[in-house]
C-alpha cells in the first residue's frame, strides 16, 4: 500500500481529523513537540548558515586560486627564460676590442638582451640589480662576504647573477658579494 492510499480523496477530511487529534493530546506533550520542532528547525538554520558561509570561503578562495594562477602562471615559463638573459648578459660582459665584425654582434646581442628584458617586463617579470643596495636576504643570496673600507658592511659590492620577481614574487634571488667591516 502507497503513501497515497492512506491519503483521504477529500482534503477537507483532514482538518478535523487533526483538530481531534491535537485535542486528544495532553498540552504538555504538545509543548515538548513544539519545543523539539522549534530546536529542530533552529538547528537546520545553524547548518544552512554554516554551509551558506562555507560557499562563500570557497567561493572567495576559488576566485583568489584564480588570480594566482593568472598572476604567477608564466613563472615556470619565465625561469626558463632567465638564463637566457644570464648568457646574453655575460657575453656582454667580455671585452671585444675595435673589430667591426665583432662589435656588430655586440650590438645585435645588446638588442636580443633589451626585447627578452621588455618581453620579460610586459609580464611584470622585473630584475633585482641591487649592487650598492643594502643586502635583503629575502631578496639576495650572498655568495661570499668581501673585507672593505670603501662601503658600509652589510652592502652589496658586486652582482654575480642578477634577481628576478614576479609580480613583487621572488622568481630568484640576487647572487652577490656583501661588504664586510673591517677591525
Amino acid at each position: 500500500m502507497s503513501h497515497e492510499d492512506t491519503l483521504p480523496e477529500d482534503t477537507e477530511a483532514l482538518e478535523p481529523n487533526m483538530a481531534d487529534d491535537l485535542n486528544t493530546i495532553p498540552p504538555t506533550q504538545l509543548a515538548e513537540e513544539l519545543t523539539k520542532a522549534a530546536r529542530l528547525a533552529e538547528e537546520n538554520w545553524d547548518k544552512f548558515v554554516r554551509t551558506q558561509a562555507e560557499l562563500e570561503n570557497l567561493k572567495r578562495r576559488a576566485e583568489k586560486d584564480l588570480q594566482n594562477a593568472h598572476k604567477f602562471g608564466l613563472e615556470k615559463f619565465a625561469r626558463e627564460l632567465l638564463p637566457v638573459a644570464d648568457s646574453l648578459e655575460l657575453g656582454l660582459s667580455v671585452e671585444t676590442g675595435d673589430n667591426p665584425e665583432v662589435q656588430k654582434l655586440r650590438e645585435g646581442m645588446e638588442l636580443t638582451l633589451k626585447q627578452l628584458i621588455a618581453s620579460l617586463e610586459k609580464f611584470n617579470v622585473t630584475p633585482i640589480d641591487p649592487e650598492g643596495d643594502k643586502f635583503n636576504p629575502e631578496l639576495h643570496q650572498a655568495m661570499a662576504t668581501q673585507p672593505t673600507d670603501e662601503a658600509e658592511p652589510n652592502t652589496v659590492l658586486k652582482v654575480y647573477q642578477k634577481g628576478y620577481l614576479l609580480n613583487d614574487r621572488l622568481l630568484r634571488p640576487a647572487m652577490v658579494v656583501v661588504a664586510q667591516g673591517i677591525g
